[in-house]
């Protein structure tokens, strides 16, 4: 038995290879960093080959299932007091199921419609209409701030969903898979990954590594502060992976992102500057309190200055991660309902045995 199926084998795919020791992250025979300057809907394609056959132009069909998703918005006030991924994932729920382009297509468009409007409802302003003609980043930030966004911003969030999109076998499309051997369909698929995702050990760490920055506030206060918190047994938030040995590359990618934001103006300098000196310090210190263990900067790290940046509020952080990764959770659910079986492990028993059989 291993606890946690670490290094378990459990399906077998085309779609993504995270190579934990050496720090690469391929989809589909493509590495990530060959895919920074691509689209969304382009890396969909790549995904959803042989699995989706006929979709044709993928972006123009992604903008036709956001104007019909939009549809399925509610006004019901008991939604806007519930977290937005709560929210999210019960409007998802409205969607119908099946295992076809359609269903993956509106599942796509659903975080990207539903956010935004679940965002504008909770101020008091009314949902803004998809653009089927529009780019999916573009419309995703249009439909949030209601104005075009420039053309850094959509590129920033392009970068962002690209890299997000797939990424092995992680707990969400673990779920996500398992539910798709039953031959429950697609939304379902959905539903179960959603429900992982919102786990804070699986896509609900970004928004605190900004606490983390607020709580330091300067770059002098980095090195007291995180070396206290340490003390205390703290995890560091935005350092660390279950899978990378190494420095994760989604990082890099992102980093990259925030820089190009930053020179747009679109961030702070002096909070750029912050979050450098505190990833200087941090690695600097998990190298000497714990140099048994390689605790490098993931992905979360620079998620978060990337999402503020974008306007995106800290709650709402876990929503923008499943607008990208529902990519990936439609390519393994299709993947596993073609080619996989049943997903049924085995359990050991370790409770009581009755007084008959001892």
């Amino acid at each position: 038995m291993v606890n946690g199926l670490e290094d378990v084998i459990a399906a077998e795919t085309v779609l993504s290879d995270v190579d934990g020791a050496n720090g690469r992250l391929v989809v589909r025979g493509v590495s990530l960093d060959d895919l920074g300057g691509s689209r969304y809907e382009d890396v969909l394609a790549l995904l959803f080959g042989g699995f989706f056959p006929g979709y044709g132009n993928l972006a123009a069909s992604l903008g036709a299932a956001r104007v019909e998703v939009f549809e399925y918005l509610t006004r019901d006030p008991a939604l806007f007091r519930l977290p937005p991924i709560d929210a999210m994932r019960a409007l998802v729920a409205r969607l119908p199921d099946g295992d076809d382009l359609g269903t993956a297509l509106r599942l796509l468009a659903a975080p990207a419609v539903f956010t935004p409007a679940l965002l504008r409802f909770s101020s008091g302003k009314d949902p803004i209409l998809p653009e089927a003609s529009s780019d999916h980043a573009s419309d995703i930030l249009r439909m949030c701030s209601g104005k075009a966004p420039r053309s850094e911003q959509s590129a920033a969030l392009d970068r962002y969903l690209v890299t997000v999109a797939d990424h092995g076998l992680n707990a969400s499309t673990f779920a996500a898979r398992v539910v798709a051997s039953t031959g429950a369909g697609l939304t379902s698929s959905a539903l179960a990954a959603l429900s992982a995702l919102k786990g804070p050990l699986h896509g609900g760490a970004p928004g605190p590594v900004l606490d983390m920055l607020d709580a330091i506030g300067q770059p002098e206060n980095a090195l007291g502060w995180l070396t206290s918190a340490l003390e205390r047994g703290e995890r560091l938030m935005g350092f660390g992976h279950r899978i990378y040995r190494v420095r994760d590359p989604r990082a890099d990618a992102l980093k990259t992102a925030v820089r190009m934001l930053a020179q747009s103006g679109a961030i702070d300098p002096a909070r750029l500057a912050l979050a450098e000196a505190v990833e200087a310090a941090a690695l600097d210190l998990l190298k000497h309190k714990k140099p048994d263990r390689p605790l490098e900067t993931n992905v979360e790290f620079y998620t978060a200055l990337l999402l503020e940046a974008l306007g995106f509020p800290r709650a709402a952080f876990t929503c923008v991660f499943a607008m990208g990764r529902m990519g990936g959770w439609m390519a393994h659910a299709r993947e596993q309902a073609l080619t996989g079986r049943l997903i049924r492990p085995k359990s050991v028993y370790v409770g009581p045995v009755p007084r008959e059989a001892a």
